[in-house]
């Protein structure tokens, strides 16, 4: 196999509070390979986020940090890397689009001006010809007028221009890879399915890995080659997107799939959901950590935390029953 672009081996990020030590990243282990689209999925909370931004190193040290684990970034372990030669590699290498793009735009800048910084930076281009490629990366995500628009401040556009603004800034440098945390939550659904239309199109064109965070894994379907399912800090299974989707051998996994909406049938059947809530990071239960809402726990579930195993080539997950969710032996 090519060795992967990425890869992040027994990740984890700790934030500290007066309550305690929230692990909100314990033991994360993934990999993407060269235009390769992998769906990070889970809950809010789960760690998510936190793992994008323990990659990029952008972990606020006064709120947390990064205890331990590697990132590996074609070969280099960027948790070892000078601040200086990571500031390179943020933008230049590794582009992120953040979920909240009014929050990422400076509000007292223009959108060129902002575009222009980053060209400028990694690229070492002059005014002129930074301005130019910010205009074409405007274009490129199809924001009408480009030339009007590089000129206007953040809150003169919808959000929707907003979060293709935050893309064009992410692919101003020709990433490698792009890492796209919840980039359609705040956007309602036509502009969510045009935003993922454009990423699927910029890749395909670029050749760039993607890394798509989602709480949906309706969203996460469209686009992803594989999927990591993650819940409470850890991922508890991973593994080819149809394979996955048509056989999950987790049972947080299934009942994802069970709270999903469906059109047609007969009759409007109810939504399901998934009982309880998210445990609290601070103080996770012993034992598999889904076991207080799964419907399949067992006393092995409470007794011993499972591993996670690989069940075929290219496919792990951490239950002590997913062998026999695979074969169809047991049923949730």
């Amino acid at each position: 196999m090519a060795k992967p672009l990425l890869e992040v081996v027994d990740l984890r990020t700790h934030f500290f509070s007066d309550e305690g030590v929230v692990r909100a990243v314990d033991g994360v282990s993934l990999s993407i390979g060269e235009g390769e689209t992998l769906g990070l999925v889970g809950e809010s909370a789960c760690g998510k986020s936190a793992t994008a931004l323990s990659i990029l190193r952008l972990i606020d040290p006064r709120q947390g940090a990064v205890v331990g684990g590697r990132v590996r970034w074609r070969g280099r372990d960027l948790l070892t890397l000078p601040e200086r030669e990571m500031r390179f590699i943020r933008g230049s290498e590794i582009g992120m689009v953040f979920q909240d793009p009014f929050a990422s735009l400076n509000p007292v800048f223009t959108i060129g001006n902002q575009l222009s910084e980053s060209v400028r930076l990694h690229r070492g281009a002059g005014r002129r010809e930074a301005l130019l490629k910010s205009r074409e990366a405007l274009a490129r995500v199809r924001i009408p007028s480009p030339e009007v628009r590089i000129h206007e401040y953040p809150h003169q556009m919808s959000g929707g221009m907003q979060q293709r603004a935050m893309i064009a800034m992410s692919l101003s440098c020709d990433p490698r890879l792009l890492i796209a945390d919840e980039p359609t939550t705040a956007l309602d659904v036509t502009i969510q399915a045009q935003i993922l239309d454009l990423l699927e199109e910029i890749q395909k064109s670029s050749g760039m890995a993607l890394l798509l965070i989602s709480h949906d894994l309706g969203v996460i379907s469209e686009l992803a080659d594989r999927i990591a399912i993650m819940y409470a800090g850890k991922i508890v299974e991973e593994g080819p997107a149809r394979r996955l989707l048509a056989s999950p051998a987790h049972p947080y996994t299934r009942a994802l799939l069970r709270s999903l909406p469906r059109l047609g049938g007969a009759r409007r059947a109810r939504l399901e959901t998934i009982r309880g809530g998210v445990p609290n990071p601070i103080e996770y239960p012993r034992g598999c950590r889904f076991h207080p809402r799964c419907d399949m726990a067992q006393r092995v579930c409470v007794e011993r935390e499972p591993e996670l195993s690989q069940l075929a080539p290219g496919y792990r997950a951490a239950c002590h029953f997913a062998g026999q969710l695979v074969h169809g032996a047991r049923e949730i």
